[in-house]
């Protein structure tokens, strides 16, 4: 009985260290996704909005969304400087996982 119970213990201890492995897996793909993203859109042209770009087949089941803000002027801004704050969410198999964020000068 006393074996049982070791042996019990020591698979759920077991599920719970692999369980934890795959979270921190998803969470470190899913940030260097992000980070590609971002490296996107400050290389790409600036514009209103970004398409995201495309997330290689051997990460089936992630998605990626960009999001785009105009900083209006003030605050030591002038008009002309062009700043945009960009937010990238991940998502994986529908679920968010992680949003990343950064700015974007023109």
């Amino acid at each position: 009985m006393l074996l049982g119970i070791l042996a019990a213990a020591f698979f759920n201890g077991l599920f719970m260290a692999l369980k934890v492995l795959a979270l921190t897996d998803e969470r470190e793909t899913a940030r260097s996704l992000a980070e590609i993203q971002l490296e996107y859109v400050e290389d790409a042209a600036y514009a209103l909005s970004y398409s995201p770009a495309t997330i290689p087949d051997e990460y089936a089941g992630y998605s990626a969304a960009i999001n785009a803000v105009d900083i209006p002027s003030g605050d030591g801004i002038s008009s002309r400087d062009n700043i945009q704050h960009i937010k990238v969410t991940i998502q994986h198999d529908g679920a968010e996982v992680l949003t990343l964020e950064g700015y974007k000068y023109q």
